[in-house]
């Protein structure tokens, strides 16, 4: 048994089934994971057990928070109109207050929704931007733009339902849109216009002043927007999608990149996507022209991948819509926002089809990596790994530590070789350390701890600038089963023998682990290792990091080494404390500001 501290065992060759082409499946991540058999009425693209939770567009755990908003305990919040950036440009809103920013605005709006965008600028007297339906049987939309004088028509090409919500709820319908079609077979003179609107919107806009707006010319085939708002609830038939907000939609329509719901629900939970959209790791849909825009929408940035995105370049219409739009706005006031710089080293580790050995640590390929060591016992035994976070902080296993020994705990940060001599080496004392408050040692429940290092005089805590914290996980969505990740530390070697320098390995993250460990794998723990068993956790890499990459190669402390059965067995993986679960409890001690590398 191995249900105490748990080290890296490597051995043998790291192998799937005894393949080359398995090997090679592993190493691109092709693993399946399993989903609930859904209902005969549910489409084969949802995931019935992620619905289950009811996401929408303020769920953090599967989207970004808009600037004027801030992620807590999983929900998109209104922030307060100061605590935005004060870079930005002034605007003016419906109720004819000016504001310094856009920022600024939203967030009030957010508060007070019936103040909402106008224009960019100061306001001036009598300044509109109207939208109505006229009153005959067509139901045309027709749109009146500040400082133009008469209303116009809006034409029906590339217009979906992320503008025909937008377009109603800027009517007052807070469900948005029920239906749109285009109208091509107009006989009234007054409606023969020989220009139109073309308005794009990106489905979450409250007003259609906030999206891009210019005027055409109208092809004579070109059709007029008729619009069906959505008035009144009704009970959703077998073949439609129960939106969280209530409002029913087509099944067909769930996963193909549009917010036909209004609130992103048919999106937010999709095992693969439909036509003229991506699928980002982390199940949601997004449209394909979101893809390379410069603003990041998979939480793990697939969409905006350096190697996805070589060579893009924007359309000249696209570098309008972004002047024009109030999307350029929002993405420079996202640059304004305090950033953690975290998870980015200057090494690249390469991605191995086979583990022999395991592999030794270079320097400056593990910044996060540090050891824990108590002084009452003799020797150079790493007693526990940890993880830097950043600042003064540390996480490790609650297992590792106890508070009345706090005076006696020494981290050790930049180490490689626990025998030899490094003077890039720093060595800190404890000012404090935090046991998660249900923490439970006969489980291993809740088996994680933070340790604040005791600073030099200038309250500086890590004086190697090559300490640099990995990031931590906002959203349990993040990484998946499959996922390659690395594990690293000083723990004990084949034969349980001492190691004393740094190594790492490949593992690859395991589906729910309750029928290997039934009984004692938990909700908020995660399990990984190697089919075979070559690559593993063991004693003395306790509290240390399992971090997993993202698009960009960013890493995240996704697990902290917790416990496990007999050390490198195959059938027996790694048990970790899955961190995006604490992601709240984390921040409330170390503030949001420090790991919050985005929605903060």
């Amino acid at each position: 048994m191995r249900m105490l501290p748990v080290c890296l065992v490597f051995f043998s060759l790291f192998c799937l089934c005894g393949s080359e082409n398995a090997a090679s499946n592993a190493e691109e991540n092709q693993f399946q994971q399993v989903e609930p058999t859904q209902p005969a009425e549910q489409d084969t693209y949802l995931i019935g057990e992620c619905l289950s939770n009811q996401y929408t567009h303020k769920s953090c755990k599967k989207v970004f928070c808009h600037p004027w908003e801030r992620c807590v305990e999983g929900k998109c919040l209104c922030k307060l109109p100061y605590q935005c950036p004060k870079n930005g440009s002034s605007v003016c809103s419906t109720n004819g207050k000016n504001f310094h920013t856009y920022c600024q605005l939203k967030s009030y709006e957010c508060q007070q929704p019936k103040a909402k965008f106008l224009h960019k600028g100061k306001c001036m007297p009598e300044e509109t931007f109207s939208v109505s339906l006229d009153h005959g049987n067509l139901n045309l939309l027709q749109v009146k733009p500040v400082n133009q004088k008469d209303n116009s028509f809006v034409c029906a090409t590339e217009w979906t339902m992320n503008e025909a919500n937008v377009a109603c709820k800027h009517l007052g319908f807070e469900l948005g849109a029920e239906y749109y079609q285009a109208i091509s077979s107009i006989t009234e003179s007054a409606l023969n216009s020989l220009h139109c609107l073309q308005i794009t919107c990106r489905g979450l806009e409250t007003s259609l002043a906030e999206c891009h707006t210019e005027m055409k010319s109208r092809d004579s085939n070109e059709g007029l927007v008729s619009l069906q708002c959505y008035e009144n609830l009704r009970v959703c038939s077998d073949d439609e999608f129960h939106c969280v907000n209530k409002k029913c939609i087509s099944l067909s329509k769930t996963c193909d990149g549009i917010n036909d719901c209004g609130d992103l629900s048919d999106e937010l939970c999709c095992r693969e996507c439909r036509d003229n959209s991506f699928h980002c790791r982390s199940n949601i849909c997004i449209p394909n022209k979101n893809v390379c825009n410069q603003e990041t929408d998979c939480l793990t940035g697939e969409d905006e991948a350096r190697v996805r995105c070589a060579g893009f370049l924007l359309k000249d219409k696209e570098k309008g819509a972004e002047n024009d739009s109030m999307d350029e706005e929002r993405r420079m006031i996202k640059t304004f926002l305090p950033q953690a710089h975290c998870g980015v080293t200057n090494h690249t580790l390469t991605r191995r089809k086979r583990i022999i050995g395991g592999e030794t640590a270079k320097k400056g390929e593990f910044p996060w990596q540090v050891a824990i060591k108590d002084t009452s016992n003799e020797g150079t035994t790493v007693y526990c790994g940890g993880v830097y976070i950043g600042g003064c902080w540390v996480l490790t296993a609650a297992h590792c530590v106890r508070a009345n020994r706090v005076h006696l705990y020494r981290v050790w940060v930049g180490m490689l070789n626990t025998i030899q001599y490094d003077k890039e080496t720093h060595t800190f004392r404890l000012k404090r350390l935090i046991i998660h408050e249900n923490y439970n040692a006969s489980t291993y429940e809740n088996d994680i701890a933070l340790l604040e290092l005791s600073g030099s005089g200038n309250g500086e805590c890590s004086p190697d600038h090559n300490s640099i914290p990995a990031c931590i996980p906002w959203s349990e969505y993040m990484f998946k089963t499959g996922d390659r990740c690395k594990i690293s530390g000083w723990g004990l070697e084949k034969g349980y023998t001492k190691q004393f320098i740094l190594k790492w390995g490949n593992v690859n993250i395991f589906q729910n682990c309750s029928a290997l460990y039934p009984g004692r794998f938990f909700k908020k723990m995660e399990c990984a290792g190697t089919y075979d068993g070559s690559t593993d956790s063991c004693k003395g890499d306790s509290g240390g990091p399992l971090v997993c990459y993202d698009a960009e190669n960013v890493a995240y402390v996704w697990g902290v080494v917790s416990w496990g059965e007999n050390c490198g067995e195959a059938g027996h993986p790694g048990v970790y404390t899955k961190v995006a679960s604490y992601y709240d409890w984390i921040s409330h001690h170390v503030t949001r500001s420090l790991i919050a590398r985005y929605n903060i």
